[in-house]
């Protein structure tokens, strides 16, 4: 009997050693997808607010110099605004699309 509880001890001292160690690891995997995720969506946000800096400025130009070309300028903020909204219904019809795609994105990135 002894010679068996010499042989199990042991064992059961590295078993709780391991089972530690692997909840240590797979805490430490977590935390590592979620900092990737977190710089990866920070990154996009600020990408994403720099670009739509530049639409505003650029939908600003374009209207101005609509309406220079045209004679009156809040007709070339209408032919601006057209164009947006020509833009967003298009958005609005593949909404989808983008959807699926962003789903697919972060479950990929979240597995991997």
């Amino acid at each position: 009997m002894q010679a068996t509880e010499k042989i199990i001890q042991p064992l059961l001292t590295k078993v709780e050693a391991y089972g530690k160690t692997s909840c240590e690891l797979l805490k430490l995997q977590a935390v590592d997808k979620s900092a990737n995720m977190a710089s990866t969506a920070i990154s996009r946000v600020l990408f994403a607010a720099v670009l739509l800096l530049f639409i505003v400025l650029l939908n600003i130009a374009i209207a101005l110099l609509l309406g220079d070309v045209l004679g009156k300028n809040y007709v070339g903020f209408f032919i601006v605004a057209a164009g947006n909204a020509l833009i967003a219904l298009c958005l609005f019809f593949f909404h989808p699309i983008i959807k699926s795609r962003a789903n697919n994105f972060i479950i990929s990135n979240a597995l991997n």
